[in-house]
């Protein structure tokens, strides 16, 4: 497993292509599309992910440390998240490393496309709930709530 995994060269099309079918409205498998201003430029900045519920809400995990959409994310606090031609305003709370725990683990659980993106990554070996729960405080875990 590496410390500190970089995204690989295609993701940031694979993005493009999944942000551009939403626009379209055609919904892609079980991601939506987080869309918060840039933290820098103030622009829209979209953001293929998949949400899940745990617990009662909703939580989005970032596939990275240090990941740019989880920075605009925290520093926007609000955004808008699309599946398909269905939008809905979100406010977003990001967790502690102690309280993204049990999000963690259920997040190895109920959100295989995540599980099998962390072990591509070098994230995680076998992606069990263990694993993603010693993750705590190097990826990002947001609660997305309705505003």
């Amino acid at each position: 497993m590496s410390d500190d995994p970089t995204p690989p060269s295609w993701l940031k099309t694979m993005n493009k292509l999944v942000v551009a079918l939403g626009r379209l409205g055609v919904p892609t498998g079980p991601s939506q599309v987080l869309t918060v201003p840039g933290r820098k430029t103030g622009q829209p900045r979209s953001t293929p992910m998949t949400p899940f519920e745990y617990g009662g809400a909703w939580y989005t995990v970032a596939g990275y440390p240090g990941a740019d959409w989880a920075a605009n994310a925290r520093a926007a606090g609000a955004g808008v998240l699309t599946r398909g031609r269905r939008a809905r305003r979100v406010h977003i709370v990001e967790l502690t490393a102690e309280q993204s725990r049990p999000v963690l683990r259920a997040f190895a659980q109920k959100v295989p496309v995540g599980v099998g993106f962390a072990k591509r990554s070098g994230l995680v070996v076998h992606g069990t709930p263990e694993e993603f729960e010693a993750l705590a405080g190097r990826l990002a875990v947001f609660r997305l709530d309705d505003r």
